[in-house]
């Protein structure tokens, strides 16, 4: 009988340093793709303050993570069906924008909040976390979770800087987490990979790990045509290099 894995090893955190480096627009776009391929795949929406998963796919949730905090429903109730035309879906929790309360959220509430994802996760193959770019304690707390972490950067010189910051904290909190490596938006896959070997270079020297590089999705102009047009970009440009790009994590993450 095949040993069926834990809850916690189903969660993927999204996680960045810092804003700006698409870490939203391929969490969106890597749950499609795994939803593409059979997974039974949860996407939550963590970032309260500028929470726009639900913009980008063109959704409008009739209650979001909000109601969950404010102690008026509990996770499984706000849960949100995204379905393409062709019939590949996936599940959303969408987040409050605007309201900025998870910033301000007690540690208990935050661990309650995890918990609660955990429980969750036994009822989905993957449920990837979007969570705020930066490291404060709501986005440290929520990506401790035994599960998996995907710190994504571009070869943006400051993006490397804030990326490695963020990992140092999240290996400071668990020695052992497990943390790979997305490059995005490059020119070209050599691009990818030497910024990838500059972050591989400063946690191999100062942090005394390795984490792998699953994945470089290289600049595509098609992608911001699909956030536009609300739409997810396998849905609205199947065969565009990024989503082949995403496609290929998405296979490297399931293999």
């Amino acid at each position: 009988m095949t040993e069926q894995p834990s809850p916690e090893s189903r969660l993927i955190t999204i996680a960045s340093g810092k804003g700006g480096v698409g870490k939203t627009w391929l969490s969106v776009t890597l749950a499609h793709a795994l939803a593409s391929a059979g997974a039974r795949t949860l996407l939550f929406d963590g970032d309260l303050g500028l929470a726009n998963v639900d913009i980008q796919l063109g959704l409008m949730p009739e209650s979001d993570l909000g109601a969950v905090l404010s102690g008026g429903a509990l996770l499984p109730d706000v849960v949100t069906h995204y379905a393409d035309n062709a019939g590949v879906s996936f599940d959303v929790i969408a987040g409050k924008s605007g309201s900025g309360a998870l910033g301000s959220l007690s540690l208990q509430a935050l661990v309650g909040l995890r918990d609660g994802l955990k429980d969750m996760a036994g009822g989905y193959d993957h449920v990837l976390l979007d969570l705020a770019a930066g490291v404060d304690p709501a986005v440290t707390t929520l990506s401790d979770h035994g599960g998996r972490i995907i710190v994504v950067m571009t070869g943006d010189p400051t993006s490397l800087t804030d990326a490695y910051a963020f990992i140092k904290l999240a290996i400071g909190r668990n020695p052992g987490a497990d943390i790979s490596i997305v490059v995005n938006n490059v020119a070209t896959k050599k691009d990818g990979e030497k910024a990838y070997d500059a972050i591989k270079r400063a946690a191999e020297g100062f942090l005394k790990i390795s984490p792998p590089l699953v994945g470089i999705i290289k600049t595509d102009s098609k992608v911001v045509d699909a956030i536009r047009a609300q739409m997810p970009l396998l849905a609205r440009h199947p065969q565009a290099e990024a989503a082949q790009d995403v496609k290929a994590l998405a296979a490297r993450l399931t293999a």
